[in-house]
């Protein structure tokens, strides 16, 4: 089988990628594609937020990150979508856990930011409330919980491409029943910091979108 992994930065995405193969079967055929691809400088300082944009933080393929518009950033996935050869493709994954609305395709796509929240919804059954870790403080006020069962959410931020502020936020999190690290870019060795700092259950969003992408092989 062959999919195709589309990031919001530029790919390779050799911080994400490599680790999410480990928890799929080897045999998958992954090829990737960026928003940002092919771009320079000027071209994505274009693409940063105006004003009150929501924003979404990605990387890059030299691996500095980069803040972008999420209505511009949108589009242009669009675009990669667009040209996708779906006639090589089995299915194609966003590798973003942010609000992306009105995404088309020709073909099977799974949207990382549906899997982690209904895959949220359907692990908290019973639970109080949850807590949810995102990169920028300014995602804290545009944060929207989009699973079926409206939990109560207490957030924090911590950056994965600037991860100092982790076991912070994990603290900050702690009273919740379950935190989930809701950004494909935070890692199983974070998931480690924050599982050991907040002493809670901690789901990983890229780990969901990887048992998610399992099912179909």
């Amino acid at each position: 089988m062959r999919a195709a992994f589309l990031t919001i930065g530029q790919s390779p995405r050799t911080d994400l990628v490599p680790e999410m193969r480990g928890w799929i079967w080897p045999g998958l055929d992954i090829v990737e594609w960026g928003a940002l691809d092919g771009l320079d400088k000027k071209a994505i300082a274009a693409l940063a937020p105006r004003g009150d944009e929501h924003r979404f933080v990605t990387r890059l393929a030299d691996g500095s990150e980069v803040v972008v518009s999420k209505r511009r950033i949108r589009n242009r996935l669009q675009r990669v979508l667009d040209g996708l050869p779906w006639n090589s493709l089995d299915f194609a994954v966003v590798l973003c856990t942010g609000h992306l609305p009105g995404l088309h395709a020709r073909g099977l796509l799974l949207e990382s930011q549906t899997i982690v929240d209904h895959g949220v919804a359907a692990l908290a059954m019973g639970a109080a409330s949850v807590g949810v870790m995102v990169p920028l403080v300014e995602q804290v006020r545009e944060f929207r919980f989009r699973g079926p069962k409206r939990l109560p959410v207490s957030l924090s931020h911590a950056n994965p491409y600037a991860p100092g502020r982790l076991e912070e936020a994990a603290r900050e999190l702690a009273g919740a029943d379950l935190i989930v690290m809701h950004c494909i870019g935070y890692t199983e060795a974070m998931r480690a910091t924050v599982t050991e700092s907040s002493k809670r259950p901690v789901l990983l969003a890229r780990r969901l979108v990887a048992a998610s992408i399992s099912q179909l092989l």
